[in-house]
């Protein structure tokens, strides 16, 4: 198969892919429910070192438009890159980078995360804010990863490991708190947050394998264009069990 059809498999695999991604995200829309959980605001209510803390509810997020949020940014993002920014995205990758991907990825993995969180009970809204930003660090650490290596001729891992250590930190804080309410509360952990915290973890790990063996070149993956298939492939499936566990879970009307 000559590089042009695969160019042209590639972008109808996008459309299709937008499609999947904005039917689900309707209908998470039409089908849940309004459950929301309540973003608050702490201050201590003394000198430092106080245990006396101040809690305020600042809004209530509700959690089926938020899901379908991520479901619609990948739809818009394999949309965008099937059309009218096609020859972009095909000239990013033969560079062997998708700009977009990054872009996309920067704002649905760190509401992804967001969601977990809550769910898990991390509702302080400076917490969730610096969660988002440390995820979406980690996956802007993936562009400079194949940025950077367009100059080099020897593969530099630096920016991929940084990235690991930027995307480990929102797992510790949500297994903290998970593993501290399955101990410490009298009602036990549902399993559906335990499933969705396990899953979405080994994918988003099983995303930073799809890159070490895009540049270890090994097997099928020595085609740039295979793992980026990988990557739509991953990110459509990622999504669908975050949005499918937490209907099931939460979302689903009474």
């Amino acid at each position: 198969m000559s590089d042009a059809e695969k160019f042209q498999k590639l972008r109808r695999f996008n459309g299709f892919m937008a499609v999947l991604h904005f039917i689900q995200g309707v209908l998470m829309v039409y089908l849940s429910t309004d459950f929301s959980i309540a973003v608050t605001n702490s201050w201590m209510k003394g000198p430092p070192g106080t245990e006396e803390m101040g809690t305020q509810t600042l809004f209530e997020l509700q959690i089926g438009p938020t899901v379908a949020a991520f479901l619609f940014l990948s739809a818009i993002a394999h949309f965008v890159v099937s059309t009218f920014a096609y020859d972009w995205y095909v000239d990013n990758l033969k560079n062997h980078i998708n700009k977009a991907r990054w872009i996309e990825y920067s704002f649905s993995s760190s509401l992804m995360i967001i969601v977990i969180a809550m769910l898990v009970g991390i509702t302080d809204f400076a917490f969730l804010i610096v969660l988002f930003i440390v995820n979406a660090s980690m996956i802007l650490f993936g562009w400079l990863m194949e940025a950077y290596n367009q100059k080099t001729k020897k593969v530099r891992w630096s920016p991929f490991i940084f990235g690991c250590i930027a995307g480990i930190a929102p797992w510790i804080a949500i297994a903290m708190r998970l593993l501290t309410a399955a101990a410490e509360s009298p009602v036990d952990v549902p399993n559906f947050v335990i499933g969705i915290f396990i899953s979405i973890a080994i994918f988003f790990n099983i995303f930073a394998l799809n890159q070490v063996l895009q540049y270890k070149k090994i097997g099928p993956w020595r085609d740039y264009l295979y793992g980026e298939r990988m990557y739509i492939i991953l990110s459509l499936v990622a999504k669908s069990a975050l949005a499918w566990q937490g209907f099931s879970g939460t979302l689903v009307p009474e």
